[in-house]
């Protein structure tokens, strides 16, 4: 992407055929609805009744997917209005998350479920039947070294099947997972581990990136020890298959996890708000927050979000670029629930454009660096490879400008649908994103999720529209957190989302609702730019900087605090042989000046090595902040969370 190729926010890029309108999944469903009497004739009437008749729209998400379990005749609701208040969801259901991600393998068992590959070269493919069994042997081995409803297994793996196997395994029993990704630092994943003392611990060996390897023991030896509630640390022989456990305390090889044959699960069946999953805020400062979501919250959700909104189901192949550290794991294996093939990768994105031709993925989910770096690397996928059976892309992580949205039509395909969305490990989704039934715009993303009362409040705490402001929900959902571990009063979780406005969840984002119900996301509303008393989004400042052909990638700082302006500062990372003139400087100051305002023109532009970034990707602007504003580095910024620590040098005050 050049500064010659703008593109106009909500330049019409694609609409929905009758077709694609007809065989839409939401589609079935609003027929569904109709026969029950509820008749909603577009989507905007369907969202609407979604968020304000909130029990029958959850009710009839559990009976139109029938959901494995027992609904029981309890209420939708008790409590609330909101978790931190007490709220409790289907309080008479039991169910189990497992039971419903293998369901196929009784109804299809020859049915792919995953398929596996690896940067180094790695292929597998497991049936629902297969991936069945394998979980039903490590369940048991699980039982017997003692972990059951209510224990914590930790794994510190990278996104391959065993990681998969294990998961569905632990949450069979009802005991709670978590996981980091074997590239986090052992102070990262300690920081994490610690907080929920775990029983098992499962790691690998080490894993590949880049064409390098990296051997993970000691660190692994590292987090075993500040473990001291571990009663088996199980070593999976990844990257060496003669690796083998010695040296730890608890030690005990993969392969001799005590197992039996078995071919059948018992599935426990647990309470709608049991825990299944432990995930973390960014620990990008403090203590990471450990986030806990329940079986049933999750079921619904991504039951609704992969059908209704990425339109996926059986026989979709469905692939996401993550890792076991970033809450789109836990997304794409929810592919599962909707009986859709999933694809796990494990290494870097060295072209995930052909990984997807080469695997008939269907829906291909990237973050939205990944398609602005392919823009600007002059990539023409749709031309490369054959991509004829791609009908839509995912795009999250970041805000994607409205010329990454172009370029994926000229150059990737013009019938499929890009589905930016935004959300976060908080509720594990997203809660505005794509719909197959409404027209895309560029740089817009199409509209608030079912279920999902997302709105933009202005300065006086009031809903406004088609200005920014900030992204609340005011409508529970039932993948809300369930609680934060060790929070028992609560007082965590309510400062995280409810400290602004009680009763009403506040995200920390900036967002734009378009009189059609459309939305725009402008970035984190804790590191806006406030110049002068213009507001503005970063990735406003984003957009325009890193569309010269000079610049990869940049970071924008205000280091104003409350009450006193501080200095604007722009540091970019130049790409391959260029540099900071005084000609690019002025060329950069003279851009921002006419497409943002005179006062958004930097104080200063640095050029550096790179811009810091979480291991999801996100830039770090908070703890950048911090740091310019004199906190120690290491109190502003957790190194093992990074993907490049090393650049925080280059960030002083």
């Amino acid at each position: 992407m050049s500064r010659d190729h703008e593109v106009s926010e909500g330049a019409a890029l694609w609409r929905p055929s009758e077709e694609v309108v007809a065989n839409a999944r939401v589609t079935r469903f609003i027929h569904w609805l109709w026969d029950r009497g509820v008749r909603a004739e577009s989507y905007d009437e369907l969202w609407r009744w979604s968020v304000t008749e909130v029990d029958d729209f959850w009710d009839a998400i559990w009976s139109y997917f029938d959901v494995a379990g027992e609904r029981g005749d309890g209420p939708v609701r008790e409590g609330g209005p909101m978790p931190v208040d007490g709220l409790r969801w289907f309080p008479g259901a039991t169910l189990n998350y497992a039971a419903n991600a293998l369901r196929r393998a009784e109804d299809t068992p020859d049915e792919t479920a995953v398929v596996f590959r690896s940067e180094a070269g790695g292929h597998r493919v497991l049936s629902y039947r297969e991936l069945f069994l394998h979980v039903a042997e490590v369940r048991a081995g699980l039982a017997e070294l003692g972990v059951g409803k209510g224990d914590r297994v930790v794994a510190y793996v990278p996104n391959i099947p065993e990681a998969l196997i294990c998961f569905l395994a632990t949450a069979s029993l009802g005991a709670v997972w978590s996981s980091c990704s074997p590239d986090f630092g052992s102070s990262s994943v300690i920081d994490r581990f610690a907080q929920i003392e775990p029983k098992v611990l499962i790691a690998v060996d080490g894993y590949a990136y880049n064409g390098r390897t990296f051997d993970r023991r000691e660190i692994v030896g590292e987090i075993e020890a500040a473990l001291p509630t571990l009663a088996a640390t199980v070593l999976i022989p990844y990257l060496d298959p003669a690796a083998t456990p010695d040296g730890l305390r608890v030690g005990m090889h993969y392969g001799d996890l005590p197992r039996t044959d078995h071919d059948t699960i018992e599935f426990e069946d647990v309470a709608f708000d049991h825990p299944l999953w432990v995930v973390y805020s960014s620990g990008t400062t403090g203590l990471p927050k450990p986030i806990v979501h329940g079986h049933g919250g999750v079921v619904l959700e991504h039951l609704k979000a992969l059908t209704f909104h990425q339109d996926i189901g059986q026989g979709d192949v469905f692939f996401w670029f993550t890792t076991t550290g970033w809450m789109m794991w836990n997304y794409l294996i929810g592919g599962l629930l909707v009986g859709s093939t999933i694809v796990m990768y494990d290494g870097a994105p060295l072209d995930l454009w052909k990984l997807a031709a080469d695997n008939g993925v269907t829906y291909m989910g990237v973050g939205a660096p990944y398609i602005t770096a392919s823009a600007k690397d002059g990539r023409h996928p749709g031309r490369e490879f054959d991509l004829s059976g791609l009908r839509g892309i995912g795009s999250t992580g970041s805000p994607l400008p409205p010329e990454g949205f172009a370029w994926v039509y000229e150059e990737v395909g013009k019938d499929l649908l890009l589905g930016s969305m935004s959300g976060g490990t908080d509720l594990c989704t997203a809660f505005v994103g794509p719909s197959p039934l409404l027209p895309l715009g560029a740089g817009v993303i199409q509209c608030r999720c079912l279920g999902a009362k997302v709105e933009a409040y202005g300065d006086d705490g009031k809903p406004v529209v088609d200005e920014v402001g900030e992204l609340v929900i005011t409508e529970p959902m039932p993948s809300m957190p369930v609680f934060f571990w060790n929070d028992e009063s609560g007082d965590r979780y309510r400062e995280s989302y409810f400290d602004m406005y009680p009763g009403v969840w506040r995200h920390g984002d900036w967002i734009k609702v378009l009189p059609d119900g459309g939305c725009v996301i402008y970035g984190r509303s804790d590191s806006t730019l406030n110049r002068g008393g213009v507001r503005m989004g970063t990735s406003d400042f984003y957009r325009v900087v890193e569309a010269f052909d000079e610049i990869t990638d940049s970071l924008v700082i205000d280091t104003g605090r409350l009450g006193q302006e501080g200095r604007l500062l722009l540091y970019v990372q130049l790409a391959e042989g260029a540099s900071l003139t005084d000609d690019l400087a002025a060329r950069l100051k003279r851009e921002i000046r006419s497409a943002l305002s005179p006062r958004h023109v930097p104080d200063e532009i640095t050029a550096v090595p790179g811009i810091p970034r979480t291991l999801s990707g996100k830039k770090l602007e908070v703890p950048v902040r911090k740091i310019l504003q004199g906190t120690p580095v290491d109190q502003a910024a957790n190194r093992g969370a990074m993907a490049n620590p090393e650049v925080l040098g280059h960030f002083t005050p």
